[in-house]
């Protein structure tokens, strides 16, 4: 990156080849708007060569048409090219909506699911995780991260065609089920910039989600039901059963039985923050499917940092119960969030992972590759912080919980206050080592 941030964009394109000729079209649009459109200026793009660099050159891919879609700062008239890409993908059978953050009807988007007779895979932020029962008919798929770490299921569930509303899924794993399957993709969003770290949309739409799904609700007939959509019913209920009667059989606390509690416990019309990092992705693959609580989480280029105040500033702009899912680093690099919290008179419940260290690490493979010490040094970043004797320093309530029910207790009284639960790094990955295995086996026996 030669000009670091005095272009307006820098795209490293790779060597070019087929295996991503269906994303130049798309690649262009980016590199074009970034050009023209609002704060308009230079774009660098680097497109290198293949070595080596002498010899027979071979024939050229085929020429797939020059449409470059213009688009504005505000999302206006959807293009007549648009709307018959959007109908062509929708008429695909074996299709998914995948809903992720950002989605302004998250009802039109259930309602367009049912007619089309597709599963939505449903970010627990998109306000469109509600129960099989829902009123729209959609089947949606709370857990996917789970169904799809089944290589049999992955193998066997391959789509045609993703319809992408809003931010892409939290879980690698249904990003990487979605590039293998080298299926359509089609992302709506409501900014110009494209979240596509995989380069693999094929057209963005800059649109509402409201607009769209008005717009291929007029368009498209309601399909009858199809062995697709009926066995993604079969496998989220199976999924949803299994992983029931695993957690009600047990009453200590793991880390994903901490994020399906406190999804649990929100009454309606409360908030529900999540810090980056492992709070994000275990409500996203083991909560069960919630209304009544607005979820939020401030990814991006912030990582773990102000998460402590972003909370603070939910509980204060909406004047309602809020309850922050975190980690105990993330804690610790916001504590002065924690600053004057008895006097704002919030009701805040801040729940604390605490397994002294990145917890996400130790599901990287450097965790048994490098020297433990070593490792520790790197990633785990250990501390020796009592998270109980930091918050009460700041006056505010403190407890420490073991099992379901104190943290369904702790979570009741009004006010603000701390709840530790503590947990260990490498019992926590193979709790979730048993999560995978357990639902694994489950499907195996029917």
């Amino acid at each position: 990156n030669l000009y670091g941030a005095s272009t307006r964009l820098f795209v490293d394109a790779g060597v070019a080849d087929d295996t991503g000729r269906d994303n130049w079209r798309q690649l262009a649009q980016e590199v074009l708007n970034a050009a023209v459109q609002t704060d308009a200026g230079p774009v660098h793009l680097n497109l290198p060569f293949r070595e080596p660099l002498v010899g027979i050159a071979e024939a050229l891919p085929g020429v797939i048409g020059s449409h470059v879609e213009g688009l504005n700062e505000e999302p206006q008239a959807i293009s007549q090219h648009l709307i018959q890409e959007l109908s062509k993908a929708c008429s695909e059978e074996k299709g998914v909506i995948v809903a992720g953050n950002g989605i302004d009807n998250p009802q039109m988007v259930l309602e367009l699911a049912n007619r089309l007779q597709w599963p939505v895979f449903s970010d627990s932020r998109s306000g469109c995780r509600v129960d099989v029962g829902n009123a729209c008919g959609a089947t949606v798929v709370s857990n996917a991260d789970v169904l799809l770490r089944d290589s049999a299921i992955a193998q066997a569930f391959t789509p045609r065609a993703v319809l992408r509303f809003g931010e892409p899924p939290v879980s690698k794993v249904v990003n990487t089920w979605i590039r293998e399957s080298k299926c359509t993709y089609l992302a709506v969003s409501d900014t110009l910039q494209l979240v596509d770290p995989d380069r693999i949309v094929g057209e963005h739409v800059v649109a509402r989600a409201s607009q769209v799904c008005e717009r291929l609700n007029a368009l498209i007939q309601h399909k009858p039901a199809t062995s697709w959509v009926t066995n993604w019913q079969k496998l989220q209920a199976t999924c949803s059963s299994i992983l029931d009667s695993m957690w009600n059989d047990t009453s200590d606390l793991t880390e994903p039985l901490v994020a399906r509690t406190v999804v649990e416990a929100m009454p309606d019309d409360s908030n529900l923050v999540l810090s980056s990092s492992m709070p994000v992705r275990d409500v996203e693959w083991f909560s069960a499917p919630r209304i009544g609580v607005r979820v939020l989480a401030n990814r991006g280029v912030n990582g773990i940092d102000g998460v402590v105040s972003t909370a603070v500033g939910v509980a204060l702009e909406s004047a309602q119960l809020t309850a922050l899912l975190i980690g105990d680093i993330a804690l610790l690099h916001d504590t002065n969030g924690l600053l004057n919290l008895m006097q704002r008179k919030i009701d805040l419940k801040i729940v604390v992972v605490d397994n002294k260290g990145g917890g996400i690490f130790a599901f990287l493979p450097q965790s048994t590759t490098l020297d433990p010490q070593r490792f520790e040094q790197l990633f785990g970043t250990p501390h020796n912080v009592d998270i109980g004797q930091l918050v009460q320093a700041h006056g505010i309530p403190c407890a420490t919980v073991k099992t379901v029910a104190q943290l369904r207790q702790a979570l009741l009284p009004q006010g603000s206050r701390v709840i530790v639960i503590n947990t260990d790094r490498q019992k926590n990955v193979a709790d979730h080592d048993a999560i995978y295995a357990a639902v694994a086996n489950g499907f195996k026996a029917e």
